[in-house]
């Protein structure tokens, strides 16, 4: 069983293809954290990369890929979509993303 992970606020945006959130996250429990998002999300995890102060995660969602990244300095925690086309799917996650963690989801998408 996945861990509860807990998000205090979701944006989309367009212009960067990608939904970035607050969440309570520790760089040495990032897998932990990761791990349940996924889960959370009903994403497969492709791959895995860290360095000294970021993680990237490439995610799998019904043929979408996108990444999940966090920086340690800038505690920021984003998912991207590798491609234009799979915006619609990022907005779905972003939604669904807001409701498993009772937020109010803000966006500036209107520039699509």
């Amino acid at each position: 069983m996945t861990a509860p992970i807990s998000l205090h606020s979701v944006q989309l945006d367009f212009k960067s293809k990608n939904v970035s959130f607050i969440a309570d996250i520790e760089f040495e429990q990032f897998d932990a954290f990761a791990e349940s998002f996924a889960a959370s999300i009903d994403s497969r995890i492709i791959q895995r990369h860290w360095g000294a102060d970021r993680h990237q995660w490439l995610l799998e969602f019904e043929g979408c890929f996108f990444t999940l990244n966090y920086e340690f300095y800038a505690d920021v925690c984003w998912l991207h979509v590798e491609h234009e086309n799979d915006w619609e799917t990022l907005e779905y996650l972003a939604s669904l993303i807001s409701k498993v963690n009772h937020v109010s989801p803000r966006s500036n998408a209107s520039e699509h």
